[in-house]
């Protein structure tokens, strides 16, 4: 008689463990299309010659944030079994009533922002698939933000992966004399911002990265509702960059100008970046994530070569390419102790 719920009590185990690997394989292909997509159609968007004025990378990054607080407001709602009254009195109680708890995003905000704007500045200068390579020093910045904010222990893989990222950047930026034509339109001191563009970067990447990962430990609030709060400061310092820096072109042409469908669809793929990487955060690992950077790594390697034409791949840069997709593994490699499994 007790056989019939074990073999139900099993059937529902591996129902439950399929659908969770599939959700881990759904979130990882997600992952790869948004990574890959958003920086080719950027580039693309970046280097296309059209008659007119071309869009301001500024104004597309407050709208990305608009977009962000839109889906995350939704994502709320779904959580509050679509009820208005219950989505009002939770956006009410977490944002508006915890004002202290909401300054605390401005600092990882602002940082975000200059990011989001300093990717449209590498793209602008850079091929693809060395921006790809070369944005993985995030990783580096990251773990070394780890360390000194939040005490992390980094075990000896961990600093190996570290110094071969390191020397993988370093051969993907070697110079070369084999250029695309439309890579040789840019000169040396375009190529220059370019990687300096990356550089800052990585840096608030790990910097706002780390900070806002203390904050979610120190608080019990939900991932979207931080993310609205990041949107709602994003969006001020984002339209502060918009009238600074671009406020003569912007009342020239107004704050739309140059848009098009392409415009549109690299904006809707940068407000959807953070959601795919805390989809997955909850359904992948370190292993899989490094998966998608590697395939990421590769397709933009292929499109950039036989699609966007302005890059012409060297043996020193898929050597290089090779060591920084071989750091991303090993970074998130976790050995596990030898010895017996202890059986619960």
């Amino acid at each position: 008689m007790s056989s019939k719920p074990n073999n139900k009590r099993k059937r529902k185990e591996g129902k439950s463990q399929e659908m969770s690997t599939n959700l881990k394989y759904l979130s990882l292909s997600i992952l790869v299309f948004q990574t890959t997509s958003l920086v080719l159609t950027m580039r693309y968007s970046r280097t296309l010659k059209e008659e007119g004025p071309r869009y301001l990378s500024s104004t597309a990054v407050v709208i990305a944030e608009l977009l962000k607080i839109l889906a995350c407001v939704l994502l709320v709602y779904k959580d509050s079994k679509c009820n208005l009254r219950t989505l009002n009195r939770v956006l009410h109680d977490e944002i508006l009533n915890k004002p202290m708890e909401t300054l605390k995003l401005a600092i990882p905000s602002g940082i975000y922002t200059l990011q989001n704007n300093l990717l449209y500045v590498a793209l602008s200068n850079l091929d693809a698939a060395t921006y790809q390579v070369t944005y993985q020093l995030k990783i580096l910045t990251t773990a070394l933000f780890s360390v000194s904010m939040l005490s992390k222990k980094l075990g000896v893989y961990q600093w190996l992966s570290l110094v071969i990222l390191m020397t993988g950047v370093a051969f993907v930026q070697w110079p070369s004399d084999s250029q695309a034509p439309a890579a040789k339109e840019h000169s040396a001191g375009s190529q220059f911002v370019g990687l300096m563009a990356v550089l800052i970067a990585c840096f608030s990447s790990g910097f706002a990265g780390v900070y806002f990962e203390k904050i979610l430990k120190e608080t019990k609030q939900s991932v979207w509702i931080r993310n609205i709060q990041l949107g709602f400061f994003g969006s001020i310092f984002g339209l502060m960059g918009v009238y600074i820096y671009d406020g003569e072109q912007l009342s020239k042409n107004g704050f739309f100008q140059g848009y098009n469908k392409l415009t549109w669809v690299v904006v809707v793929l940068q407000a959807l970046g953070g959601l795919v990487i805390a989809a997955v955060i909850k359904y992948a690992d370190n292993i899989l994530k490094g998966f998608a950077t590697s395939l990421s790594i590769i397709l933009s390697t292929l499109i950039s070569y036989f699609w966007l034409q302005d890059f012409v791949p060297t043996s020193v840069f898929f050597f290089g390419a090779v060591l920084v997709i071989a750091a991303t593994f090993l970074y998130g490699y976790d050995p596990k102790p030898a010895g017996n499994p202890i059986k619960a």
